[in-house]
C-alpha cells in the first residue's frame, strides 16, 4: 500500500543530501565546497488509525501532523468486558 495521507495527500518525495567540506568564509576559510550529491527520500509520518467518517468507523491512513492538530475524529471507547451479559 502506498504511503499517502488520505486527508492531505502527503506522500513520499525525493530530494538530495549534499556532502560538503571546507571552512566557511565567515570563519576564516576559503568557503564550503560541495563534494557529492546523493538522492534521498523524505517520508511523511503516516499512521493507520480508526476514525469516524460520515458516521461510520473506518480505518484510514493519516499524517501524524493531522492527528496532533485534532482534525481526525476518533470513535468513542467501548467499555465492554467479556463477562458482560448486558452488551451481548
Amino acid at each position: 500500500m502506498p504511503r499517502v495521507c488520505q486527508l492531505s495527500g502527503k506522500k513520499t518525495t525525493s530530494g538530495r543530501t549534499y556532502a560538503r567540506r571546507g571552512l566557511a568564509k565567515a570563519k576564516g576559510g576559503i568557503g564550503k565546497k560541495t563534494t557529492g550529491r546523493t538522492l534521498r527520500k523524505f517520508k511523511p509520518n503516516i499512521q493507520r488509525v480508526r476514525a469516524v467518517v460520515d458516521g461510520r468507523v473506518v480505518r484510514i491512513k493519516v499524517a501524524a501532523k493531522f492527528l496532533r492538530r485534532g482534525l481526525v475524529v476518533k470513535p468513542v471507547k467501548r467499555n465492554w468486558t467479556p463477562g458482560d451479559e448486558n452488551n451481548a
